[in-house]
Formats: structure tokens, C-alpha cells, sequence
């Protein structure tokens, strides 16, 4: 195995330094000021750098918008595959990932702002999302369920896909609430709130 330099090591470090910075600065200025109002000239002001070290890194801003969903999904659905792999009941695992879409969220208002508003400012940009980190979510959800009809613990007459899009809907909806909401409240306890409802619907009696 050939040998990394630490200088190339060093060199990739502050690659990676800098575009996190740069990210999250751009998680900051779309939240405040929402992505379609919103300029290259501000994320670098904020991560305290001159305008052209952004395309450095970022070819435009549309680029930085799909970096900071794949990399939020990508960290999301890796965190989500190794808590779940613990857990042996279908309706544990589905509570797990109930769990932790609210928590995640619950933690980074400035990011839950991006998701919710920010990536449903067009249809392009509904599109676009769809697809990747998002399809490879709900097909989590999707399966878990099928694992759960195997088992015998939820109702046969439902479709795994309807029922993933119904649970991750309502969660959705808490996410967005909680945004809007004047009231300051947390966010993770209520995924037990949806999921009374929703195991209320899709438990066999």
C-alpha cells in the first residue's frame, strides 16, 4: 500500500476544513436570507474569505445547496444504518428513525430551515432532491416495514411504500411546525406523538 505524505494528508485536511466552512456559512446566509435572495458574496463574507476561494471549491451556489443536502443525507442515513442494526424488531427499528429525523433536525435549526423551505423553493430543486440520499431514506422506511409484515407485526393489506411516504410526511410536518411555530418547544419527543398514531394504523390488533 503505498504511503500517504503528510503533506498531501495536510493539503487534503485543509481542503476539507475549508469546505465545511464554507458550507456551513451557506446553511447560516440560506436560512436568514433564503437561497433565492441570497449571494456567493454573502456565504464568503460570513466564512470570512475573499468571494473567489468559494469556486474554489463550489462551481455556483446551486452546487453548494446540493452539497450541504447529499452530505446532511449521507451523514443522516450512515448514523441511522448503525443504530438501527442494533435493534431487532421492526417497530423498534422504525421508532429509532423516527427518533432521530427529529432529533437531527431539532439540533440545526438553520439546517431544518434549508430542508424544509430552502429545497422546496422550486420544482427543479423538488426534482432534483427525489432522488439519491432522499430515495435511499424512504427505502429504509419502506423496507423496515416489509420486515415488520414478514414478522407478522404489521397489517398485510398496506403497501410498504404508501406507509414509509405516510410516516415520513408526518414527521415532515412536525419538522415544519416547529419551524413556523412562535412557541419554543423541543423537537424529538414528538416523534413519539406521530408514531402513536401512526402504529395505531399499522400494528395487526
Amino acid at each position: 500500500m503505498p504511503r500517504l505524505d503528510s503533506s498531501t494528508g495536510q493539503a487534503r485536511a485543509i481542503v476539507a476544513d475549508k469546505r465545511e466552512a464554507i458550507l456551513r456559512s451557506a446553511i447560516k446566509v440560506f436560512a436568514q436570507k433564503g437561497y433565492f435572495n441570497s449571494k456567493v458574496a454573502d456565504i464568503a463574507k460570513e466564512a470570512g474569505i475573499a468571494d473567489g476561494t468559494v469556486y474554489l471549491y463550489f462551481k455556483s451556489k446551486d452546487e453548494i445547496l446540493h452539497s450541504i443536502f447529499d452530505r446532511a443525507m449521507e451523514e443522516f442515513i450512515a448514523e441511522g444504518k448503525r443504530e438501527i442494526a442494533q435493534i431487532e424488531t421492526a417497530d423498534g427499528r422504525l421508532r429509532r428513525i423516527a427518533q432521530l429525523h427529529l432529533e437531527k433536525l431539532g439540533a440545526d435549526r438553520d439546517l431544518a430551515i434549508v430542508f424544509q423551505v430552502e429545497l422546496r423553493g422550486s420544482t427543479k430543486f423538488m426534482e432534483e432532491f427525489s432522488g439519491g440520499g432522499f430515495a435511499e431514506y424512504l427505502d429504509i422506511i419502506r423496507r423496515t416495514i416489509a420486515d415488520g409484515q414478514k414478522a407478522e407485526i404489521f397489517r398485510h393489506d398496506l403497501k410498504p411504500i404508501t406507509a414509509a411516504k405516510i410516516l415520513y410526511g408526518a414527521l415532515d410536518e412536525m419538522v415544519t411546525n416547529w419551524i413556523l411555530s412562535k412557541r419554543k418547544y423541543p423537537l424529538a419527543p414528538m416523534a413519539d406523538e406521530v408514531l402513536k398514531i401512526f402504529f395505531g394504523g399499522i400494528m395487526k390488533k
